[in-house]
């Protein structure tokens, strides 16, 4: 299976968590689980598009290349330096979002305090640090493009739906 596959598959994940972040917390109704749905599948729905960007510039860079075997070996060198990074910190936020879910209350609501609400701030640094790692793996100039188009696509997911959907949500 090519790292292609896994990212795009981290990068939908990621992009239904967007939809979720920019409704939850803003709306005080107790039980909104369909509501807490729908903005994932919205978020979902977002990232699906916006992950066309990335996925239309790599195909871009095979078919102009001179040697479109080559370029496929150094994209997908990029993007196994890029799925590093950010499996780490997937793998952190997993832990944190299954004590959430895990813990009683307090000890939850401590989870997401310490660990969830850093974590969604430290993202554009661990996007940074995966196009970083894209370069350095063997991914040249192609794969940091790529990735940061990548990076940019599920970095807007969430202000998307926020303005499309949930800005009047206070």
């Amino acid at each position: 299976m090519t790292p292609a596959i896994l990212l795009a598959l981290l990068g939908l994940v990621d992009a239904s968590f967007s939809g979720f972040r920019a409704y939850a917390g803003r709306d005080a109704r107790i039980r909104k689980r369909r509501a807490t749905a729908r903005a994932a599948l919205r978020g979902l729905a977002v990232g699906a598009v916006l992950l066309l960007a990335p996925t239309l510039t790599a195909t871009t860079v095979l078919l102009t290349a001179p040697d479109p075997s080559a370029a496929f070996d150094t994209l997908a060198a990029g993007a196994v330096g890029y799925l590093l990074p950010l499996a780490v910190y997937s793998a952190v936020v997993t832990v944190s979002l299954a004590a959430y879910l895990a813990l009683p209350f307090r000890a939850g609501t401590l989870a997401v305090v310490v660990g969830l609400g850093p974590l969604t701030l430290l993202r554009p640094l661990a996007v940074a640090a995966a196009c970083l790692g894209a370069l350095l793996n063997g991914g040249g100039a192609p794969a940091l493009l790529v990735g940061t188009i990548a990076g940019a696509a599920v970095l807007c997911v969430e202000p998307v739906v926020h303005r499309r959907w949930y800005r009047h949500v206070q």
